[in-house]
């Protein structure tokens, strides 16, 4: 494997795996806006990054009906819904890749005993890691985030 197809794979995995505390975080500063659009400039400056990674989760966000977003000279974003309503399941559902690790991109051998079976195995592992993930993250909703934060800052 060369070098730049390492530093490929792991700026995906990264990017992946950053994606969902992204999306918690710039819809815990729009649910504190209280209604007012956010330009992403600002949502990028809290999460220290580039203005246009946040357009992409609030792309993501968007497409799951949890922001809604305006052009123009008073555009920006806000909640699409109340924060009580908006289930931490939700965005990860929105942002996630959907898999908490990777199959082998090109397939076990089928002529090994253990090459045979090993994907189906993981596969299934795979669905019910998610569905717990998913499960335990249905749990919690933004205003539970809110809450949290606000008490940790006082």
């Amino acid at each position: 494997m060369t070098s730049l197809s390492f530093v490929t794979i792991l700026v995906t995995v990264k990017a992946a795996n950053s994606q969902f505390s992204m999306a918690v975080h710039v819809l815990t500063m729009l649910a504190r806006a209280d209604g007012e659009n956010v330009k992403s400039e600002c949502l990028a400056g809290s999460v220290n990054t580039n203005p246009v990674v946040i357009r992409r989760v609030l792309s993501q966000l968007a497409h799951a009906n949890l922001v809604a977003s305006q052009t123009g000279a008073s555009g920006g974003t806000r909640l699409a819904k109340q924060p009580a309503d908006i289930r931490l399941a939700d965005v990860y559902h929105a942002v996630s890749c959907g898999e908490v690790f990777g199959l082998h991109p090109k397939g076990a051998n089928q002529e090994c005993p253990v090459g045979r079976s090993v994907e189906a195995v993981l596969c299934n592992l795979q669905k019910e890691i998610d569905r717990t993930v998913g499960n335990k993250l249905a749990e919690y909703t933004l205003e539970d985030v809110l809450q949290k934060i606000e008490v940790s800052v006082v």
